[in-house]
């Protein structure tokens, strides 16, 4: 592959072509003239201003019971979520409203929230309530409709005042105006921007590979930093355990309950007094803050102190890995009883035990002591945790490894970041080559074989 670095992250010679080239290369209609539409600006001479309502028919969708919702057996059911998907997340097996049909390749709005629009990609479905359906009419191509779409509703939700969820009218939707090009031209923009849109898309899909490559590595990198070190030798190992096989010469095992001493630090909560509670991300995605709340809010809710190297976590999530190490940000804050907090042994590097519970073999420990059916929550029975095993080198091996791990870990954290940045621009290079297409900034009539 032909490209260069630009900070680590490969930069292609398709990338770097659309980026220089997607808007710069493309010349203006001849000539303009006045939309009199605020967000359309001035269009190409020979476009008309029309309104939705005069050239799409529009469905709305039909409040349907949920009662009749079914995986699996009866009619597809697009739902607000099923917007950009090929398939629906259930099926209807009641009585059909005939009026809200939709069919493939139609134009489907959410009229809550964000008034997200899409073309129905699967089979004949049924549509349901706070959606809509748009059907072109002989004179406009659905393909051109679909890019156009977005940027009035996106003006029409920046301007829509609501405390809660917004929600968009057929009304509204009827009232847009559109600045229309001749049909053959509307069919050549669209398939201009079908073209242009894959192969951004492409490179987008490319980089966040790149990025979940980055993770795996990540992951690589810390399950063999605590299951055989980074330096050891193939054949200088000792007998571990059925979960941490062979370890490194010197390694030893440890029982958690040996370098785990839980410390509870209750808190008589003053009702006027302000508290701020944490919680734990799963997937040891770290400790977070909730919203501090006065001590009356409390109630009869028992609740403990929270100190800097404690090592902290979720009773009901922790076989998702919902585990951390407490910073000095969370002094003096509180948990409930579902976040005992431990102290940690002096022969033990905080952050080398915490690595042990982000590897596989350390989640499985504590998902083997979490039983229970009931979804996600699987309460862990403290006492059998402790009592397992893990590998335990010297504390100076520990920070050693401990110390490359989080250098690695900052330039892994520093291409991601990188990738991140590029995603992000493709993104913003998408939606400006869409805007300019459709809104006659730029001619791509002869840019389509």
């Amino acid at each position: 592959m032909v490209g260069s670095e630009q900070g680590g992250v490969t930069v292609t010679a398709m990338e770097t072509a659309i980026q220089e080239e997607a808007l710069q290369r493309y010349r203006p209609y001849p000539a303009y003239k006045d939309s009199g539409v605020d967000w359309l600006g001035e269009i190409p001479t020979h476009w008309e201003i029309a309104r939705v309502g005069d050239l799409m028919k529009l469905v709305n969708g039909y409040p349907f019971d949920s009662e009749f919702f079914l995986r699996g057996e009866g009619v597809p059911l697009v739902r607000i979520r099923d917007l950009g998907s090929t398939e629906t997340e259930v099926n209807y097996t009641g009585p059909v409203i005939d009026e809200a049909w939709i069919e493939t390749g139609d134009i489907i709005i959410g009229m809550d929230g964000d008034f997200n629009v899409g073309r129905w990609r699967g089979p004949r479905a049924l549509l349901n309530q706070r959606m809509c359906c748009l059907r072109a009419r002989s004179s406009t191509d659905s393909g051109f409709a679909s890019y156009l779409l977005p940027a009035p509703l996106k003006v029409i939700n920046d301007l829509t005042y609501s405390t809660t969820v917004k929600h968009l009218s057929s009304n509204d939707v009827h009232k847009i105006r559109l600045g229309l090009p001749p049909e053959p031209e509307q069919r050549s923009i669209a398939a201009f921007l079908d073209r242009e849109t894959a192969r951004i898309d492409a490179l987008v899909a490319k980089k966040q590979r790149l990025i979940e490559l980055l993770q795996e590595q990540r992951t690589a990198l810390i399950t063999r930093a605590v299951t055989t070190g980074l330096d050891a030798r193939s054949d200088a190992y000792i007998a571990g355990t059925e979960i941490f096989p062979l370890l490194p010469l010197g390694w030893k095992i440890r029982k958690l309950r040996r370098i785990l001493t839980q410390k509870k630090r209750p808190v008589e909560v003053q009702q006027d007094s302000d508290y701020q509670e944490i919680g734990i991300r799963s997937w040891g995605r770290g400790i977070f803050h909730k919203e501090p709340l006065k001590g009356a809010l409390l109630e009869e809710k028992s609740v403990y102190r929270i100190q800097p190297g404690d090592f902290v976590l979720n009773i009901v999530f922790a076989w998702e890995g919902a585990v951390a190490i407490a910073s000095e940000q969370e002094r003096g804050m509180i948990g409930s009883h579902r976040f005992p907090t431990f102290l940690v042994s002096e022969e033990v590097d905080p952050d080398y035990l915490l690595m042990v519970f982000q590897v596989g073999q350390g989640r499985w420990l504590m998902e083997v002591n979490s039983p229970g059916a009931a979804g996600r929550n699987k309460t862990i029975r403290l006492n059998q945790f402790l009592d397992e095993l893990i590998p335990l080198p010297p504390l100076a091996t520990q920070q050693a490894l401990v110390r490359r791990v989080r250098e690695e870990e900052q330039r892994l954290a520093d291409l991601t970041q990188k990738l991140r940045i590029a995603i992000a621009r493709l993104q913003e290079l998408r939606t400006a080559v869409i805007s300019a297409a459709v809104t006659g900034k730029i001619d791509v009539r002869e840019e389509v074989v």
